[in-house]
């Protein structure tokens, strides 16, 4: 594996070093209206979704999660309730990083300056950053941006920021349809997909794959 020495390491957080439970609290607010036998297809509908509602016009981050609680419910026809949405929004800032996570990512830091760049609102994302136990040279987020990814403009903000190009950082996602497909869009020549599980590869983007932090540590020889 050739070492890659980028400007700044980029990150997705929530998926990709954030443990995003969202599934999990999703299934326990939900348990006294869906049926065991459809949990599973309600939060993947839940899921696609949370996906749609965030390729428009910025809103605040708990209004994307209410939407598309309740397309779902109307959906698989269970009642919605509002303070759901509100219940897995307040849960966000509690949530830790993966396991596999602190320890190369302090090493990786150590070497090139690291950003998150995160569907978030800025009262959320702090917490869990913090969580990380890495230092971060920046950290930004869809509010700040107004515009969430997929877009290309929460990129470009990004670019912006740390006066940058698409060509000077290591884009690092658990997801192919929110980060590394409209980096590849962008121009981002180097892109690192760690595995969790939740989508499968797509060869055809050009990135690197690993199924943990380590292997980016590995990516930037450490």
């Amino acid at each position: 594996m050739s070492v890659i020495r980028p400007k700044f390491v980029t990150f997705d957080c929530y998926g990709t070093l954030t443990w995003f439970r969202v599934g999990d609290v999703t299934r326990g607010l939900m348990a006294d209206r869906v049926p065991a036998e459809r949990m599973d297809a309600f939060l993947k509908d839940f899921g696609w979704y949370r996906f749609d509602e965030v390729l428009g016009a910025w809103k605040p981050y708990v209004d994307v999660l209410k939407a598309s609680l309740e397309r779902t419910c109307k959906r698989h026809g269970v009642p919605f309730r509002e303070a759901d949405g509100q219940a897995i929004y307040d849960a966000v800032p509690t949530w830790g990083p993966h396991p596999d996570v602190p320890e190369p990512l302090k090493r990786v830091a150590a070497r090139v300056p690291l950003v998150v760049l995160s569907n978030a609102s800025d009262d959320q994302i702090l917490k869990n950053v913090a969580l990380l136990e890495a230092p971060f040279h920046k950290v930004y987020t869809a509010q700040q941006a107004q515009a969430y990814k997929p877009r290309m403009q929460a990129f470009e903000y990004m670019f912006d920021m740390l006066g940058c190009g698409p060509e000077d950082v290591l884009h690092v996602s658990a997801s192919y349809r929110y980060d590394l497909i409209p980096a590849y869009g962008l121009g981002v020549t180097h892109k690192l997909y760690i595995n969790r599980g939740y989508e499968p590869e797509i060869p055809y983007y050009g990135a690197h794959q690993a199924t943990s932090i380590e292997g980016l540590a590995q990516l930037i020889g450490v």
